[in-house]
């Protein structure tokens, strides 16, 4: 996100780094004493306690407070109920103006805002580094345009509601044209399915508790840019409140990055400051007196990235990095994954605290939990490196031509030549083929997970080649059908067309004649879930996806399954 003003950041971010505590182990540290806490946060407790000035308004939906850029003694507290009282209350009531929790699992999620995951690796950051060996850590890269540019109204909608950009629309940080009413965040869902459940947004960036959580959240806490305060306000909420669900950003890695770009020792200063922070809340919610007792699923994740100059909202790849860590019960000690995307964390936390997912809602995401490779990822051990490509770097690798078991490819009507990663179908992953020409809708492909199969003409057609068009198919193995009267053949897909382009989908019974089931012949990005009638006597069926053209776009897919009833 783009800022304005640089002084009040640089005075928080020192006075970060001043009060930064040594930062712990979130599996291994032992619980802190509960007067730790207050330490931490004794500025927001004396804030809390000092004079408030409390409207109530009819039209709000949820709580908002609003810290005073000019002075953390008076905060400014909007509430669609009455007035509360800012002093703490008993263990089984409100704090702050917060209702009791009344789930034994607990959700926290943690933004680190404009993080690149190659300088988290090398970073200073004990209290992240220590959640990531005790977790998961999954990897991978962004949207960018023409579905949302990589910034953070788009990156932090899309963690917050389980939906890409194409469905949330959000395009900018104004959030103009938004559909935020359609696709609320969790906290709104959490809150609909359980109206007494508690929960807890606070932001440094005004606009994640102002309109990204813009619904039904107990309490929201814009912070003004002060990460400080946020933190201070988190740990104070945490340890003697009881949220059941709380969503945490942090927004000074960003803003050091937009002053003095995203690969220098000062955002490497600022990504270390963020972590001392994060460990401050982690040891708040270690310090809980019914720790022991509860069921925390813990996540840190990021918008975007950066560029090394500074800035971001583009197609780079060091722009689109994004990453997502876990901890908690079901979360393997030092495991890493390719399959995590950001619309996952949603759904993740509303099944971690017992919301059913109504597939009415249409989310993109999916439990963590419920997400199992396909076939197609079981190529990821035999990726290779660039053959003629040069936008892609040397050392990644991410492109095969070798299927996987029961699948097949007939490359039979394909001319010799042209670039060699592209001849035919290719197995391959994001972060390789969105790389072998940026701009060109490659990262909007944003439905597929680990690796897919990719058909591109235009790619392909970039190098001398023989006469006639690009011509492939990929054939599914074959699956039993005996006594079946029809199914749903489901996959992702991301069809861009540009040029002359056809994409056929046939089905193919036994050994008999292929017969068409879909074409596409305009863009189409979504999860199909096609009907398939079975004819009386068949034993198997087998699909096939022909893609044809001359210099055209691309066709993807993956996560096929077809299943019978």
């Amino acid at each position: 996100m783009s800022r304005t003003s640089r002084s009040a950041r640089t005075a928080a971010l020192a006075a970060a780094t001043a009060a930064a505590a040594p930062a712990t182990a979130w599996a291994a540290a032992p619980a802190a004493a509960p007067a730790a806490a207050p330490a931490i946060t004794s500025a927001s407790s004396s804030a809390a306690s000092a004079a408030s000035v409390i409207t109530s308004s009819a039209s709000s939906a949820a709580s908002v407070i609003t810290s005073s850029a000019s002075s953390s003694a008076t905060p400014v507290i909007t509430s669609s109920s009455a007035a509360f009282s800012s002093a703490a209350s008993a263990a089984d009531g409100p704090y702050r103006g917060l209702p009791s929790g009344t789930r034994q699992a607990k959700t926290l999620v943690i933004g680190v805002d404009g993080t690149r995951c190659d300088k988290l690796l090398t970073a200073d950051a004990p209290s992240l580094k220590a959640l990531m060996a005790g977790g998961m850590t999954a990897t991978g890269d962004l949207c960018a345009n023409p579905l949302a540019p990589t910034l953070s109204g788009p990156g932090r909608s899309t963690v917050a509601t389980g939906v890409w950009p194409d469905r949330h629309r959000v395009k900018d940080n104004n959030f103009t044209g938004s559909r935020l009413d359609l696709y609320p965040g969790f906290a709104t869902r959490l809150e609909n399915a359980d109206p007494a459940g508690s929960t807890l947004v606070i932001g440094s960036w005004d606009p994640i508790a102002g309109n990204v959580f813009n619904g039904r959240a107990d309490v929201r806490l814009q912070e003004g840019e002060n990460d400080t305060r946020t933190a201070a306000d988190a740990v104070d909420y945490l340890a003697h409140g009881n949220p059941d669900a709380t969503f945490l950003h942090f927004d000074q890695v960003d803003e050091a990055g937009h002053d003095r770009g995203g690969a220098g020792p000062d955002h490497l200063a600022a990504l270390h400051c963020a972590d001392a922070l994060v460990g401050q809340v982690l040891q708040a919610v270690k310090s809980r007196p019914t720790y022991a007792s509860e069921d925390w699923l813990v996540i840190v994740t990021t918008d975007h990235g950066h560029t090394d100059a500074g800035g971001h909202g583009g197609s780079s790849a060091n722009e689109r990095q994004t990453f997502l860590i876990a901890g908690g019960v079901g979360c393997a000690p030092g495991s890493r994954r390719h399959d995590v995307k950001p619309v996952d964390i949603a759904p993740t936390v509303l099944k971690h605290e017992g919301a059913a997912v109504d597939p009415a809602w249409e989310l993109d995401g999916r439990p963590v939990g419920e997400i199992a490779p396909d076939a197609f990822d079981a190529l990821r051990p035999l990726l290779r490196s660039r053959a003629d490509g040069s936008g892609i770097p040397a050392a990644v690798k991410g492109r095969t031509h070798t299927p996987p078991a029961g699948w097949s490819v007939d490359n039979s009507r394909m001319p010799g030549g042209g670039v060699t990663e592209w001849r035919g179908w290719t197995f391959a992953t994001d972060e390789f083929w969105s790389d072998a020409e940026p701009g060109q809708s490659r990262e909007t492909d944003v439905r597929a997970r680990d690796v897919f199969a990719v058909a591109d003409s235009d790619e392909w057609d970039d190098k001398a080649h023989g006469a006639g068009r690009f011509d492939s198919t990929p054939v599914s193995p074959a699956c039993p059908v005996t006594g079946a009267s029809r199914g749903v053949l489901s996959f992702a897909t991301d069809c861009k067309i540009d040029g002359p382009q056809t994409g056929d989908l046939c089905v193919v019974f036994d050994n008999g004649a292929p017969r068409p089931v879909k074409s596409c012949r305009s863009d189409l990005n979504t999860v199909e879930n096609l009907p398939v009638t079975v004819p009386a006597g068949a034993a198997t069926v087998r699909f096939q996806f022909r893609c044809t053209g001359t210099d055209g776009a691309f066709w993807t897919v993956d996560q096929v399954v077809f299943t019978v009833s």
